[in-house]
């Protein structure tokens, strides 16, 4: 799968990936709704700070290339969005929810270690452990119609690489292969309690966020 997207359109696309999944009852989004969820301040780098025109842009450079659709079917009057990224019937790309997941997580925050994917698609879907994750990411670095994804060069002083995405067309470094990563095992037990109140205190910040997006919507 060959594609070059832009920061803007791989927020607004992370987006309805995102919601379709954590917040179904709210999905397809209205403009509105997806610009604050583009704009979010948490689980988002960078912060974006988009006019809904920008948004509206992005959807329709998104519409062109067939990647998201209007949807018809609620019945609403204000007009909502949604993805046709993958695992719908308008396209042959499918995925599964740990996949999903990880390209999510990498449209909305960047390159990132895989011990930071694992905390960061909590709600998206489910992993083991970091090797779990590793070998999701390997997949889709191998996979026919991809790749996908790719690790960067580990940094100096760093245990991890990082991992990005292969669908935009900025991308910080390159690398021709993904490079192993060993995991210690006097680390993983910290690792692993780290990871669980990242995810903790990133489950609550959502929770506030999709809060303030419902109260929002009612005023609205």
């Amino acid at each position: 799968m060959s594609l070059a997207l832009s920061l803007h359109q791989t927020r607004v696309l992370g987006c309805l990936i995102e919601k379709e999944v954590t917040t179904p009852e709210q999905y397809p989004l209205s403009l509105n709704a997806l610009t604050n969820a583009c704009n979010q301040k948490s689980n988002r780098e960078p912060v974006l700070s988009l006019a809904e025109s920008d948004v509206q842009n992005a959807l329709d450079e998104l519409a062109s290339i067939h990647l998201i659709m209007e949807d018809t079917a609620s019945g609403s009057r204000v007009v909502k969005y949604k993805h046709r990224f993958c695992n719908t019937e308008f396209g042959e790309l499918k995925l599964t929810a740990q996949e999903l997941g990880i390209l999510c997580v990498l449209f909305l925050r960047g390159p990132q270690t895989p011990g930071e994917l694992r905390s960061r698609t909590n709600r998206l879907c489910n992993f083991r452990d970091v090797s779990e994750v590793e070998s999701v990411l390997l997949q889709l670095s191998r996979r026919e119609d991809g790749p996908f994804v790719q690790s960067l060069p580990r940094e100096p002083g760093k245990r991890e690489s990082r991992w990005q995405h292969l669908l935009g067309d900025s991308q910080e470094e390159q690398s021709t292969a993904p490079e192993p990563v060993m995991t210690s095992p006097s680390a993983s037990g910290v690792e692993e309690r780290v990871a669980e109140l990242e995810s903790q205190v990133e489950l609550m910040q959502l929770e506030i966020d999709e809060l303030k997006e419902q109260l929002k919507a009612l005023i609205d």
